[in-house]
């Protein structure tokens, strides 16, 4: 394990950058750079991420025996790309094809893994045996690890919270609209920043990135703040069926929509009214937390996909 940790990379593969790291034996940061992400062209990408790795080994002096990458959606049993909504890599031998660009052998998981991995380990959810991370960004998505590994299922799709249906609609969840994938009414259609920004518009709002609309939603604009409480109340509930199937420790968010604060009172207060059995008498235990590593947690957790270090596990 020590050789194979000596020098660790790994890839977070998004939709608009490409992010790579180099960890030590220890779990040190030695190296980190980010690129765009070449838009809709597959082969553009396979090579972006090549020359990326060529450069963290060039600047570091390290070459690693193993390479991990995290990538929205997963891959088939027959190894072909798919729910990637980097549209280009669906249907692409996505590992094999780095794997034969890169000659030497690379771990592929979801980048919601990566990020509940990275959490897990030394992160938000540090010692805790059952965390689910989120990624709001984008995209949304959901990664489950239990006792430090991270759950792939039998199909894997283990953590693909983003698209279920949201749970328990009101009125204001209507004007459902349609996913990629396409279904409608998925709760990355919700929860995603565009999906924040497109129900702001709907009633009424100005043209405002999802990190303008929680600005100043603090700053006590009434529009924002709907928009805001609107959101807030959707991940409450879209939470609140996570903790009433897996019943986790801790829940980490992270992704761009993670730096909205005012989400981790707001959320808790919100999501008890859906959770079986809570209330006074049967008080919740599950943390609602910010990932720690921030918008590097996910390319950190894809270094460690094949092995921790040991005193971190």
């Amino acid at each position: 394990m020590a050789d194979a940790l000596a020098c660790a990379i790994g890839v977070d593969l998004g939709g608009t950058k490409i992010e790579a790291v180099v960890l030590d034996a220890v779990g040190h940061g030695l190296w980190r750079k980010r690129v765009a992400t070449p838009q809709g062209d597959y082969r553009a990408t396979l090579a972006a991420v090549a020359a990326l790795i060529a450069r963290a080994e060039r600047d570091t002096g390290r070459r690693a025996a193993r390479i991990g990458i995290g990538t929205p959606g997963s891959a088939t049993a027959s190894g072909l790309m798919r729910n990637a909504n980097s549209t280009c890599l669906n249907g692409q031998p996505l590992q094999r094809d780095l794997e034969a660009l890169l000659a030497r052998p690379v771990r592929l998981a979801n980048d919601a893994n990566c990020l509940a991995l990275s959490e897990a380990t030394d992160g938000a959810g540090a010692g805790a045996e059952l965390v689910f991370a989120v990624i709001l960004g984008t995209g949304v998505g959901g990664g489950l690890v239990v006792r430090g590994e991270p759950i792939v299922g039998a199909n894997s799709l283990a953590g693909e919270w983003g698209h279920n249906p949201l749970p328990w609609p009101d009125a204001d969840d209507a004007d459902a609209a349609a996913c990629y994938c396409g279904k409608t009414g998925c709760i990355e259609t919700w929860l995603s920043g565009p999906g924040l920004v497109r129900d702001h518009g709907r009633h009424g709002g100005e043209g405002l990135s999802a990190l303008a609309i929680a600005d100043l939603a603090t700053r006590g604009d009434a529009a924002c703040e709907a928009s805001l409480g609107r959101y807030a109340s959707r991940l409450a509930r879209a939470l609140a069926a996570v903790i009433n199937v897996v019943d986790p420790d801790v829940i980490v968010l992270g992704g761009g929509l993670s730096q909205i604060d005012s989400l981790y009172a707001m959320v808790p207060a919100l999501w008890e009214r859906h959770v079986f059995s809570a209330g006074a008498a049967q008080p919740l235990h599950t943390r609602l937390a910010k990932s720690v590593h921030g918008d590097s947690s996910g390319v950190r957790g894809a270094a460690w996909l094949w092995g921790a270090p040991p005193h971190k596990r």
